[in-house]
C-alpha cells in the first residue's frame, strides 16, 4: 500500500468516535484516544484513523478486536514491537483504521502530547504538514523509512512538550 498524504477531511473525528464506540464494549471500558494527524483539525495525513489505548495484558484485546471486530494482526510486524501492539481494519493491505494497544500510561501522555501540540500550534501543524509531505513523496512505496523519517521531529516536540509542562 503505498505512503499517500492527503488533504484533511473533516469526516475523519466522526470516523474515529464511530469505530470507539464499536471497539468500547470489547475492550472492557478502556479509553480509546484519537493520535495521529487525522486528530488535528486541518492537518494532511495518511487517510487512517489511529487510535490507541492503554491495555493491562495484549492476548484478550487482541484476540476479541481480531474475532469480534475483523481487524488484522500483523504477526511480523508485532514480534519487533517492545511494549505495544499494532492492529489495522480491515486489512493489511488496505486500511481505514489502526489500534495501537499499549501497557504504559506514560507511553499514552508521550502521544496525546504530541497530538495536543499539534492541536495548539498551527505553525508546527504546518512543518509537520511539509516533513510528511516530503517524506511520502520520497518514501512511496516504503512505509517504516517514511515512519522513521518523522521520528526526530515527532521526538524533538515530544520533548519540547515535556518541558514545557509545569511540574507537579
Amino acid at each position: 500500500m503505498p505512503v499517500r498524504v492527503v488533504a484533511y477531511d473533516p469526516g475523519w473525528p466522526a470516523a474515529f468516535e464511530g469505530e470507539r464506540a464499536r471497539l468500547a464494549p470489547l475492550l472492557e471500558g478502556a479509553e480509546i484516544h484519537h493520535i495521529g494527524s487525522t486528530a488535528v483539525p486541518g492537518l494532511a495525513a495518511k487517510p487512517i484513523i489511529d487510535m490507541i489505548t492503554v491495555v493491562d495484558s495484549f492476548e484478550l484485546p487482541i484476540a476479541r478486536l481480531v474475532a469480534d471486530a475483523g481487524y488484522q494482526y500483523p504477526r511480523a510486524f508485532n514480534a519487533t514491537l517492545k511494549k505495544r501492539r499494532f492492529l489495522c481494519y480491515p486489512r493489511s493491505d488496505w486500511r481505514t483504521h489502526h489500534m495501537h494497544l499499549i501497557d504504559d500510561p506514560d507511553e499514552l501522555t508521550r502521544y496525546l502530547r504530541f497530538r495536543d501540540r499539534l492541536r495548539a500550534d498551527p505553525a508546527l501543524a504546518r512543518q509537520y504538514e511539509t516533513l510528511k509531505r516530503e517524506l511520502a513523496e520520497r518514501h512511496r512505496h516504503d512505509r517504516e523509512a517514511y515512519t522513521e523519517g518523522k521520528s526526530d521531529f515527532v521526538t524533538l516536540h515530544e520533548r519540547q512538550g515535556a518541558a514545557a509542562e509545569p511540574a507537579s
